[in-house]
């Protein structure tokens, strides 16, 4: 669920990592697959932007945690990202973007579950 702070920020994607999180490097590769481009922040390497994840995330430095605007979103889904973006700030996806369809498994999963 996104957090919002009193901070302002330029209307970008900011995303924020440390080396070696898996969760990062994840994320990373999934919006690099959809062409989503971001600024990046190495919170090891600026303090103040290991401030900010602070900020959003209770005093705790998790990461990844992606900035957009003064909404943030702490260990956040490339789907959650993506439908955020869509629904608010669709000038930050690609020109061409169309979003992802569900896999075959997970159509089948949300029609069983009743999703």
């Amino acid at each position: 669920m996104p957090a919002t702070a009193p901070r302002e920020t330029s209307l970008q994607i900011n995303f924020y990592w440390r080396p070696g999180c898996g969760f990062c490097a994840m994320l990373r590769r999934k919006l690099d697959k959809l062409g989503i481009e971001r600024v990046e922040h190495n919170i090891w390497d600026e303090p103040e932007s290991a401030s900010v994840v602070r900020n959003y995330a209770n005093g705790n430095e998790t990461v990844p945690t992606v900035v957009i605007g003064d909404t943030g979103f702490v260990n956040p889904s490339a789907k959650e990202l993506v439908g955020y973006l869509t629904e608010h700030q669709p000038q930050l996806l690609p020109a061409d973007f169309e979003s992802p369809q569900p896999s075959v498994a997970a159509r089948v999963a949300n029609r069983v579950l009743g999703n």
